[in-house]
């Protein structure tokens, strides 16, 4: 991977920067079709400089870009004054022009000026956004087959390293990948109150601003009991439960909806669960994973202390990073972490902390033996004096699984 640190100013932050190679070989194919490159993902996850990675390298003197959460650019934030100013600004210029729209979904009605620009220039357009429903509505109306998409995540633990080498995989565990947090070498106080900033940021710009919430404190109280239970199973219903123990009224419906919002914030992920032999979905044992465990760290805490549910997020959202379609296994009465499937291709993984003793080895393993098909099998650990594999099943270390070079 091509390595390239340079320093960014975006907003408030300078941060120290890695070119992410992962992201723009898929979108370099796309540079000057006549499509539309939308890249999506949580906020402060690294759009906004990938964005300007990707301008850096088509390198263009025909280029507009625009941050829309730049207050000198609140007056563009509606389309036809967005229309009427790109417009102006390409003129009657006959050259191919490159247009980058940061944080796209500040511009009311922004649909019907992308289309109308794309129609009406030679223009390769590029827009990010922090919210899933970008994808949906009149945008697929209006430029339907006419758009690719890329959800952008935050650092993985190899790029992570990519940036300083000296940190440490319990650093990664602790604080989580958001980029900015390397130029402030995980000062802990600083770095704390840096991801509660961004929690707060999606939770009130991106879930309760954008689905009108009016109960903030229900949303947040919901949020932080996912957010508790991670990579643990969990229902609508018992969470309703909780809150009645309480003495709290809330309808499991409101409770989906409010974490479908955080879904489409790209703050919590969630995973369904599939039975592996009678190749059929569940409606019951989802998990819910977060975008980035640092912001677990940030509203929960003790990520270190609760270490084998923050692995399995770790190894959860690194197989969708790599492209995966991830869910979570069921062989009769037991669980596999994850099914991972991509094309014609599938993994089982079971993700533990410690691989020692011969009663933990044996749980570990014999949930991916009954599993009666030749797909890959793994178990990821962190520590253990385990080696080689069991029954033909290998045992790799997470951090060694995160770092080397498998496939994108």
């Amino acid at each position: 991977m091509q390595i390239h640190h340079m320093l960014s100013y975006t907003g408030k932050e300078l941060t120290a920067l890695i070119i992410r190679e992962h992201y723009l070989s898929k979108i370099r194919p796309f540079i000057g079709k006549d499509i539309i490159k939308v890249l999506t993902g949580i906020r402060r996850c690294g759009k906004s400089v990938l964005l300007e990675q990707i301008c850096a390298e088509i390198n263009s003197p025909h280029t507009i870009f625009l941050n829309f959460e730049d207050l000198g650019n609140q007056h563009l934030c509606e389309y036809h004054a967005l229309h009427d100013y790109i417009c102006e600004k390409i003129g009657d210029s006959k050259e191919p022009f490159y247009l980058f729209f940061d944080e796209i979904q500040e511009v009311y009605g922004w649909e019907k000026a992308i289309n109308s620009l794309r129609v009406k220039f030679h223009a390769d357009i590029y827009i990010t956004g922090s919210n899933s429903r970008l994808l949906s509505g009149e945008l697929a109306t209006y430029i339907a087959g006419r758009y690719i998409s890329f959800i952008v995540y935050p650092f993985s633990y190899k790029e992570f390293k990519m940036v300083n080498a000296d940190d440490t995989f319990d650093d990664y565990i602790q604080y989580g990948g958001m980029p900015f947090l390397s130029s402030i070498n995980f000062e802990p106080e600083i770095s704390k109150n840096y991801l509660q900033d961004i929690f707060n940021s999606v939770v009130l710009k991106d879930i309760v601003k954008r689905n009108h919430i009016r109960d903030v404190d229900l949303l947040e109280r919901i949020i932080a009991y996912a957010l508790a239970n991670t990579g643990r199973s969990f229902s609508a219903t018992s969470i309703s439960r909780f809150f009645k123990a309480e003495n709290r009224t809330v309808a499991p419906e409101t409770i989906l909806n409010y974490l479908k919002s955080c879904e489409d914030a790209y703050l919590l992920y969630r995973f369904k669960s599939q039975d592996i032999n009678g190749k059929k979905m569940l409606k019951v044992n989802e998990k819910y994973y977060v975008a980035d465990h640092g912001l677990r760290e940030a509203v929960i805490g003790e990520n270190l202390q609760n270490v084998e549910i923050v692995l399995e997020n770790i190894v959860g959202l690194e197989l969708l990073r790599k492209g995966y379609k991830v869910c979570i296994g069921r062989v009769g009465t037991k669980e596999i972490d994850f099914v991972a499937e991509r094309q014609n291709h599938k993994l089982y993984v079971q993700v533990c902390y410690l691989l020692n003793d011969a009663s933990t080895i044996k749980r570990e393993f014999d949930s991916l033996l009954e599993i009666k098909n030749n797909y890959p099998k793994i178990v990821l650990y962190k520590e253990g004096l385990f080696r080689g594999n069991y029954e033909g099943i290998p045992a790799i270390k997470i951090e060694d699984w995160l770092i080397e070079k498998n496939e994108e």
